[in-house]
């Protein structure tokens, strides 16, 4: 789920808000993670407790309601796979100066070996984990080398000078929207991690989730903070590969690849895994080929992004899209805590179930908010 989350339009996002919002950035995280929390921590409970997928539980709340949600998940997930398959071979091509298009094509290949091994659930835990690990330790090197005020931050996380809403929102959207929400429940069903008795370490690996994505956007912010603070500029074309750039020179550049590469290849792989994750209950037979969708899921990915390049248009329309998805999921769940067909006997906490409803209102709000702005600026 973290390593989901940590993708190219991660980056760019924690970069460029940085840039606007200086210190008082920290306050943005602060709230998105509480909401990221809220959020993520009802979800995961829910798909434990019932031991059904998102789209499963959508359709006992609602026939057809899952089919719906499958549809925007997935949906969502090509089209964020193109930008994240974009990402690889802009990582590939900083590490080591191929082209963008040869790197993307080498990073698709790398993803789909990992779904052709035996074990590919392990294969896919292992991989993420051990690119997630370099990907923070990079991050936090390049944070230091930048000497940001962390004074100045602490103060303005609690007393910012400004405060941006969508830039909340687009955090929360980017931790914990669309297939993300669902990316670790369904790992952790599929790895036989369900049933009330599993509660805690559910709760304690969705909260974990969101701690790591919040390390990996901490030590970014720092960076670019501490860039800012010493009055650099910033290259508007390519803001994350610039502050690494001017914190560490060209080491600093091809830390970059490989952050960037890590974060792109882990949110393919990701994207791909819990997409087809909400088709495969609808048929037997797409269940027993799962893994031959996804590998199918990347590859049409790729070639979508080697014929026509990053479709910008597709991924805002698809962008203001998932914005919604997180409220319909989330609200779809919570009303699925108190059905009992679904839950049996689990009592739901009361606290879980406020602060989830908090968040499917925030996020409803500011995403037909977001829908609005966006479509007409397209046409």
């Amino acid at each position: 789920m973290a390593t989901s989350a940590i993708g190219p339009g991660f980056l760019m996002q924690t970069t460029v808000y940085t840039q606007s919002l200086a210190a008082s950035f920290g306050f943005v995280i602060l709230i998105s993670v509480i909401l990221d929390i809220f959020a993520q921590t009802n979800v995961w409970r829910i798909i434990a407790v019932s031991e059904k997928r998102g789209q499963e539980i959508a359709n006992m709340v609602l026939p057809g309601l899952g089919y719906v949600l499958a549809a925007l998940i997935v949906m969502g997930g090509l089209a964020f796979n193109i930008g994240n398959i974009a990402g690889a071979g802009l990582g590939l091509n900083a590490m080591t100066g191929i082209s963008p298009t040869t790197g993307a094509a080498i990073s698709a290949v790398i993803a789909v070996l990992i779904f052709v091994v035996k074990e590919a659930g392990k294969a896919m835990d292992r991989f993420t984990q051990i690119a997630g690990f370099f990907m923070i330790c990079l991050m936090i090197y390049v944070a230091w080398t930048t000497s940001p005020p962390v004074g100045e931050a602490v103060v303005k996380t609690f007393a910012p000078d400004k405060i941006d809403i969508i830039a909340i929102v687009t955090l929360v959207g980017g931790s914990v929207g669309g297939y993300i929400t669902f990316a670790g429940g369904h790992r952790l069903l599929d790895a036989g991690v369900k049933g009330v008795d599993s509660l805690p370490q559910v709760t304690k690996s969705s909260v974990m989730g969101i701690l790591i994505t919040t390390v990996m956007r901490v030590a970014l912010f720092l960076a670019v903070l501490g860039v800012v603070s010493k009055g650099l500029q910033i290259n508007p074309d390519n803001p994350a590969a610039s502050v690494f750039q001017l914190a560490a020179g060209n080491i600093g550049y091809k830390i970059f690849g490989v952050v960037m590469w890590a974060a792109a290849i882990t949110s393919v792989v990701g994207a791909a895994y819990t997409s087809v994750s909400f088709i495969r209950t609808f048929s037997e037979k797409i269940n027993k080929k799962a893994n031959w969708i996804i590998i199918g899921f990347i590859a049409v990915s790729t070639i979508c992004f080697l014929l026509i390049g990053q479709p910008v248009k597709v991924l805002l329309v698809v962008g203001a899209i998932n914005g919604l998805i997180l409220p319909i999921a989330l609200g779809t769940l919570l009303i699925a805590a108190y059905k009992k067909n679904i839950v049996g006997d689990y009592k739901h906490p009361l606290w879980l179930t406020i602060s989830g409803v908090f968040v499917v209102v925030i996020m409803a709000l500011m995403g037909v908010y977001t829908l609005m702005k966006q479509l007409p600026a397209l046409f």
